[in-house]
């Protein structure tokens, strides 16, 4: 989990060495995890439970589909503000989980998950209304729109893990990878086609592309689900804040990216509250 955590982590950093709009960046992202994960079940003689998940084959392709719309607008919040604002936002789909969960499940929703609701929401709009030095409010305001479109789907993506009951682990992330690729292919030819040419001499492109593939995605997410089969829920919750934390050093290290003081404490907030939300559960979402 810390590993994949942290390699998360580092995502934007590679994505913005990549010339391509975000649903090719997507599609191709999900073709190269699809190929690895294909590869090491074929490998492992795994076998995929067909004849056991057709009640929930719609419930795979739309978690699917939910996934390569939520790489690409997270994409897209990267162009157009900073990687960490960009993750920041993206980091409210727990809080979004959180208030829809008693609505699906008919869970109860407690007074600490109320607090941790509307102190999360107090620091998203911390990051929102504050203009950064040297920075496009209106750019900023979009990329936070994008990284909040990434976290809804993302959210629809855990809350619709919550009704596959019969696909487990690898499986189900190699079916939900196809999903995606089924619903990105019609996308990237209806907006615009391949730009692979745009790589053409661009040797740091194609290396950061192979990474966000086949490590970011194909070797990470296995590494994420099968940490998940031994971790408790609150291990798993409280180790995968090591993403945007590695995220915000990279933006700093790395990117030399500013932030606000207050788009500081606004993103202590969400992370903050998000984080004692998950504290005390013990099974895993």
């Amino acid at each position: 989990m810390i590993i994949s955590m942290t390699v998360f982590g580092t995502l934007g950093l590679f994505v913005r060495n990549i010339p391509l709009p975000s649903g090719e960046l997507a599609l191709y992202r999900a073709v190269m995890a699809a190929v690895l994960l294909g590869g090491y079940l074929l490998f492992s003689k795994q076998h995929i439970p067909f004849a056991d998940m057709k009640r929930e084959i719609w419930i795979l392709f739309l978690s699917g589909a939910a996934m390569g719309m939520n790489w690409i607008l997270l994409f897209e919040a990267y162009q157009y503000t900073t990687v960490s604002i960009a993750t920041l936002s993206y980091y409210f789909a727990p809080v979004i989980v959180t208030v829809i969960c008693p609505i699906l499940f008919h869970e109860r929703l407690t007074r600490k998950q109320v607090l941790c609701f509307i102190l999360s929401t107090v620091g998203l709009i911390l990051i929102t209304v504050t203009k950064r030095s040297g920075s496009g409010t209106k750019t900023d305001f979009i990329g936070i729109l994008f990284g909040l479109g990434a976290a809804v789907f993302y959210a629809a993506v855990i809350l619709l893990n919550k009704f596959i009951k019969t696909v487990d682990g690898i499986h189900r992330t190699f079916l939900q990878f196809l999903s995606a690729i089924a619903v990105l292919i019609p996308y990237v030819l209806l907006s615009g086609g391949m730009h692979l040419d745009h790589l053409n001499g661009n040797f740091v492109g194609w290396i950061s592309l192979l990474i966000v593939g086949f490590l970011h995605t194909g070797v990470t997410y296995c590494l994420y689900f099968s940490s998940l089969k031994v971790l408790s829920g609150q291990k798993a919750a409280i180790l995968s804040y090591i993403d945007p934390l590695i995220a915000i050093l990279v933006f700093v290290v790395f990117l030399h990216e500013t932030m606000t003081a207050l788009q500081l404490i606004g993103g202590l907030l969400i992370l903050g509250f998000t984080l004692w939300n998950e504290l005390g559960k013990d099974e895993s979402v």
